[in-house]
Order: structure tokens, then C-alpha cells, then sequence
């Protein structure tokens, strides 16, 4: 597993003994439960008996005076700073195993029919909100891309019918279009035979700048053609914002760390501006988990303090999505890490284009067999 912390330097973390990394892991471990001061009585009983607590407590001014810790108050104990966290996650960080019951979880989305790029990046944000209880985010990545492999348009009434499009990366998207009284089944199946001529073997870059393909079109096709259209421009860049799939964006407001007004409100409001987020989850395609942390995640004056870590989704081997979890700083990482990384690789699994069958319904996704911890 590959994780890209941003802006990492791992020389800056050449100072620090063993004993150092154990009580900075010890507090940092401790201040993701608790969200509360630690100390170095509790360092001692819980993690490190063979130190005496004045042992404990100068290392722990040396690990402030490096930049890892801080007081919140000069009587009480100590919390991790955002560089503690960077250095946790890239060396100190444990590695877990989803249970029994998160692994029941991902099964209950995924050991079913997933057939739409949307609804696998619905299922994978709605598990990785459920898992972790945090705010969890997803997006279709830019599908220009993607070639369209079959057209399949069904009769629903008489002057209606619904258009499937099948890429190779499955079925992007269903819609209905309105075409006119007296819709007959045999008309339904001379389109669906039109339109795939049409656009197969087509990336949709080139559709989408259709001025050769355009003029093949019959007159009494060109609602059918129009719809065809808009239903592949949500997959450009300019119209991907409106794909972003938000689960559990009130769970923020559940963590300590959001309970003043002014930081849940400055929150709340990166949550809901689309256009900022696109940017603060894309990561580097050769790296398999990205981890932003504090000020990492500054695209702009006024960001709310808080950690992004997201990974990108593959399907027959082409990368169609990005997703992840947005929350304090103090969030389990080693959980988040672990689901991510399950989750792509369940998504992986799941049947690309070419064996999406012609109704636009697949098999169920195999999800990946694992070990659970207990």
C-alpha cells in the first residue's frame, strides 16, 4: 500500500529516538479516543511502565520544544500537533484489519447489482461514512475517456422511453426521454440499432465536439441524439461538480473539535462548496492513499483546519473516481487507511463494461475475501 503524505519530510524526523516515537505514538494514540490532554501518568500505566514518569514527562518538553506536542494549558497534559500527525501516520501509524462487522458492512452494498459509475461511488461514500463516522466524499474523475460501447433504448409509455448507455467502464448513466406519441417497440429497437452505430467506438471527448457525427443523424432521431449528448457531458470536466457524492456531512458536527459555532459553520461551508473540493481530493495518480493534514489542504485563505484522506477507485484497470473521508485532524487514521484501501480494492472487482449484460444489469461485485480482526 502506497501513501502520499503532502508536503512530507522525512528528514525533519531524524532527530527523534525510539523512546520518542513510542510516547509521541502513546499520545497521539490516546488523544484520537479521547479527544482529551494526555499525560504522562496515563503514557506510563497504559503503554510505557518501565519509564518513570519524570522520564516520560522531559521527554514529552523535548517532543514540544520540537514542535510534535503542545498544552493547551500549563497544568495539563499534552495533544499531538498537525506535524505529530504527519509523523504518525508516515512511520508510527498501526496497521488494521476491518472486522467482522465493517467487512458485514461493505458486503451489504456491494454483494448486490451495481451497475452505474454514480451508484458505485454512492455505495463506496455511504461505507466509508458508516465505517469511520465521518463526512465522506466521492466523484466520477473526468470520463472523457471512456468509449461507449452499446446504446439501448426501452420503451416505458407511449412517448416515453429510457436510454442506457454502456462505456467500458460500465453503464455511465440511465435517462428518459419524451419523443412523441405513438413510441412502438419496434421503433425503440431501430434507434437503439442507430445510435449505437452512431456512437460505438467513440471516446466521449469526441462525441462530445460531435460535428462529423452529427451529420449522420436522421431528423427523427434528434431527441434521442440530445439526450445521448447531455447524458455524456456530466461526464466532462465542467459538469463533474454536480456528481460529487456527500454522505454524512452532520457527523462533522459530532466531533469535539467542530462544536464552536464559527469552525462548524467555516466547515460546513468547504462542505458545501463543491468547486473547492475537487481540488482538495485529487491525489497523485501513482500513489495509492493521499493524506493532507492541516495546512496541506490550504487552497485558499480561510480553510477550515482539517484532514483529507482519500484514495482513487479503479475498474478494469482505468481510474473513474476519487473518494475519501474529510474531518478533524484528530481522526483514526489507521481505520480510514484500512478501509480505503479495502474498498478499492473491492471496487476493483467489479465487472467492467464489456460484462455488463445487454439489459444494463451485472452479476453482483465478489467482495475480496479478508482477514478480520475479532
Amino acid at each position: 500500500m502506497l501513501i502520499q503524505l503532502k508536503n512530507s519530510e522525512s528528514s525533519a524526523y531524524m532527530g527523534l529516538t525510539g523512546r520518542k516515537e513510542k510516547i509521541l505514538q502513546a499520545v497521539v494514540d490516546g488523544y484520537i479516543e479521547n479527544c482529551q490532554p494526555v499525560s504522562s501518568s496515563e503514557i506510563r500505566e497504559k503503554h510505557l511502565p518501565a519509564l518513570s514518569s519524570a522520564t516520560i514527562r522531559n521527554e514529552m518538553a523535548a517532543l514540544e520544544e520540537m514542535g510534535y506536542l503542545t498544552q493547551l494549558h500549563t497544568s495539563s497534559g499534552r495533544v499531538p500537533t498537525a506535524e505529530a500527525y504527519r509523523l504518525y501516520v508516515e512511520k508510527l501509524m498501526p496497521r488494521r484489519k476491518l472486522t467482522r462487522s465493517e467487512l458485514k458492512i461493505v458486503k451489504r452494498y456491494f454483494n448486490k447489482k451495481v451497475t452505474e459509475l454514480d451508484d458505485v461511488l454512492k455505495s463506496t461514500a455511504k461505507v466509508i461514512s458508516e465505517i469511520t463516522n465521518l463526512t465522506s466524499v466521492a466523484y466520477v474523475q473526468n470520463a472523457e475517456d471512456a468509449t461507449v460501447l452499446n446504446i439501448r433504448i426501452v420503451r416505458i409509455t407511449d412517448s416515453t422511453a429510457l436510454i442506457i448507455i454502456v462505456t467500458n467502464l460500465g453503464v455511465l448513466k440511465d435517462a428518459t426521454v419524451h419523443i412523441g406519441q405513438g413510441v412502438t417497440d419496434e421503433y425503440c429497437d431501430q434507434a437503439s440499432r442507430f445510435v449505437s452505430e452512431v456512437f460505438s467506438g467513440h471516446k466521449i471527448s469526441e462525441i462530445n465536439k460531435p460535428k462529423a457525427i452529427v451529420k449522420q443523424v436522421k431528423k427523427e432521431y434528434e431527441r434521442v441524439f440530445d439526450t445521448v449528448l447531455r447524458i455524456l457531458k456530466n461526464y466532462t470536466h465542467d459538469e463533474m461538480f454536480s456528481d460529487i457524492v456527500l454522505e454524512g456531512s452532520a457527523k462533522i458536527l459530532e466531533q469535539p473539535e467542530y462544536s464552536n459555532l464559527k469552525k462548524a459553520k467555516a466547515m460546513l461551508e468547504f462542505l458545501d462548496a463543491k468547486e473547492e473540493l475537487v481540488p482538495a481530493l485529487q491525489n497523485s495518480d501513482d500513489m495509492n492513499i493521499s493524506i493532507k493534514i492541516g495546512k496541506d489542504n490550504e487552497i485558499r485563505d480561510g480553510m477550515p483546519e482539517c484532514a483529507i484522506v482519500t484514495t482513487s477507485y479503479n475498474i478494469g484497470g482505468v481510474t473513474v473516481g476519487n473518494a475519501g473521508v474529510i474531518g478533524p485532524i484528530r481522526m483514526d487514521y489507521s481505520k480510514v487507511v484500512s478501509v480505503l484501501d479495502y474498498l478499492s480494492k473491492t471496487v476493483q472487482m467489479l465487472p467492467a463494461g464489456e460484462s455488463t449484460q445487454g439489459d444494463g444489469q451485472s452479476s453482483g461485485t465478489v467482495v475480496p475475501d479478508a482477514e478480520a480482526d475479532q
